[in-house]
């Protein structure tokens, strides 16, 4: 399968890309910065130079699946307005395009939004624009009927880290054996491509958890 990565250099992306690869499927790293990535993979890894916002319908066209792992952190509208740009190219395109969201808009057992619980938080102006855009990023994809799309949210901590056993929930905060929630980004990956060769969550949502 021809699988791209859109932020392949980043902590999800790099994690996405390497598991791909493991699986024996045909790789190509988007990325704005063409050395940092031939370092990080290698110097025989498919790279294709370009900024998000610059990717069209004709660039993507020839993958089965683009995965997009783009984050801007210290920016994140950025998020959101790439989630929109990939969504206008792809609405040409009948192959499929994954987004990773936020946890922000996962159901506490309480069944309270995530997101409704940081927003109470005192002293939460520097960081609570990330979650909200990522709950607008959701609402944004559920809207989308002709486009197809996938969403697949981490739990509340997004950490480094290899593979080590995951489960795969819906809308929902996933608690890990340690009564955490959590996911590493190895475990993340490996349920993103376990979606990819297996569809379940086709214009839908779900969520990785550490065991």
């Amino acid at each position: 399968m021809k699988i791209a990565v859109i932020g392949a250099t980043g902590m999800a992306g790099q994690a996405i890309f390497e598991e791909a690869r493991r699986r024996g499927h045909d790789v190509t790293a988007i990325v704005r910065d063409e050395d940092r990535a031939l370092m990080a993979f290698g110097s025989d890894t498919q790279v294709l130079v370009s900024d998000v916002f610059n990717l069209t319908a004709v660039t993507l066209a020839p993958f089965d699946v683009v995965v997009n792992a783009f984050a801007d952190h210290q920016r994140p509208y950025l998020n959101l307005d790439a989630l929109t740009h990939l969504i206008h190219e792809y609405r040409q395109l009948e192959s499929r395009i994954i987004f990773i969201l936020g946890a922000g808009s996962l159901m506490q057992a309480t069944g309270q939004r995530l997101f409704d619980f940081l927003a109470d938080l005192p002293g939460n102006e520097t960081w609570i624009d990330e979650p909200r855009y990522g709950v607008l990023a959701l609402e944004i994809l559920r809207a989308t009927t002709n486009v197809n799309w996938t969403g697949v949210s981490p739990q509340q901590e997004f950490l480094p880290g290899s593979a080590s056993g995951h489960r795969i929930g819906h809308d929902e905060v996933l608690l890990a054996t340690d009564g955490a929630s959590h996911v590493t980004a190895g475990n993340m990956a490996v349920g993103i491509l376990d979606e990819i060769e297996s569809p379940a969550y086709l214009q839908d949502r779900f969520t990785v958890s550490d065991l």
